[in-house]
């Protein structure tokens, strides 16, 4: 929580912060969520230099794999887990981890023709938020050692 969320003014002096009124557990203990944009299937247009530098952004945030196609037509299929931003698009390079072998090529922007998210998500749908509702769910229904281990990926 930020100083303001506590009660602290940044206005007031430092001997008038303690008087800030308490809040209730149940208002602490609550903190919204965040969605996760669907990005599976998505094949963006890669138009400028921004596009290509806001495409790779979300691919490295993205928890499936994706399809890179170069600018000499071919084509390479892997988890993008790096990305070196560079002043420049030839400066800057994006690193896969190929699922058939030790690979882990690097590739650089400026060769990049298109990316498409081809893979699918494994974290869709597993957030807290996501297995709190299954687990109310499951107890309203009467299921008894309702466990809390995580569900297989595959």
């Amino acid at each position: 929580m930020s100083g303001r969320e506590h009660g602290h003014d940044p206005a007031l002096p430092h001997s008038a912060q303690a008087v800030a009124q308490p809040r209730s557990n149940d208002d602490l203990e609550v903190v919204p969520g965040f969605e996760r944009e669907n990005l599976q299937g998505w094949i963006p247009q890669l138009a400028t230099e921004a596009d290509i530098r806001a495409v790779i952004e979300k691919a490295f945030d993205y928890r499936g794999d994706v399809t890179i196609t170069r600018k000499d037509g071919s084509e390479i299929t892997g988890y993008l887990f790096d990305r070196r931003i560079g002043p420049t698009l030839a400066n800057s390079v994006v690193r896969l981890m190929l699922a058939a072998s030790n690979e882990r090529p690097a590739i650089p922007y400026s060769e990049i023709a298109g990316i498409a998210f081809t893979g699918r998500d494994t974290a869709a749908g597993k957030s807290y938020e996501a297995w709190v509702k299954k687990y109310w769910e499951k107890r309203a229904k009467g299921e008894k050692n309702i466990s809390i281990e995580p569900e297989a990926l595959e």
